[in-house]
């Protein structure tokens, strides 16, 4: 007679639990991800939206000084030309300011440069200096970093993106061998000027 014999699993409730707490675990893990990830999203764009509002804020401010001031134009019986428009315009976006250019200037000039003048006419930025002369260094070593300093400087190339060498000479004062130049810095509006002819 054969007998037979039946296998009972004792632990069929046991991996049944471990199961359900597994599909939890990896349900919970899933939702906190998605969670963060929707935390983040409104975090940027609400900080976005922001950006957004405040360059709205400012151009609305500076459109209603620009109304402001052609009402301002119509009371006085003053009209305004699309030139006098356009100059506005030019004003409000086309500026040079020049008391953070000139603390760059000053920043980049070392102790062995001295810039004893400077013009700015057609849109175009003269620097006349002066430097001693040293027989250990080559004379347009120093002007030569001195143009590539002022190149490298960010609020200076904004407004001055081409810096040349222009001339120089040598002369003496008290005695002292020292070498005269020039250096044009000119405007990114110049430039443009020269490329469309």
């Amino acid at each position: 007679m054969n007998q037979k014999y039946f296998n009972i699993n004792l632990n069929k409730y046991g991996e049944l639990r471990q199961k359900i707490e597994a599909e939890k675990k990896t349900f919970l893990v899933t939702a906190f991800s998605y969670l963060t990830i929707l935390i983040i999203a409104s975090v940027l764009s609400g900080m976005i939206n922001l950006d957004l509002k405040t360059k709205i804020k400012s151009r609305s401010k500076l459109l209603k000084n620009i109304k402001q001031e052609i009402k301002t134009y119509k009371i006085s019986g003053e009209f305004l030309s699309k030139k006098d428009l356009e100059r506005l315009a030019r004003i409000s976006t086309e500026r040079v300011f020049w008391a953070k250019k000139l603390v760059a200037f000053s920043e980049k000039t070392t102790d062995k440069i001295a810039i004893t003048h400077f013009s700015f006419k057609n849109e175009r930025l003269s620097l006349f200096g002066i430097t001693k002369l040293d027989k250990k260094q080559r004379e347009f070593d120093l002007i030569d970093e001195f143009i590539t300093e002022l190149k490298n400087n960010e609020q200076i190339n904004i407004d001055f993106p081409k810096i040349k060498f222009v001339r120089s000479y040598r002369d003496f004062e008290k005695d002292v061998e020292i070498l005269r130049f020039q250096i044009d810095c000119f405007a990114e509006k110049y430039n443009k000027k020269r490329s469309r002819r």
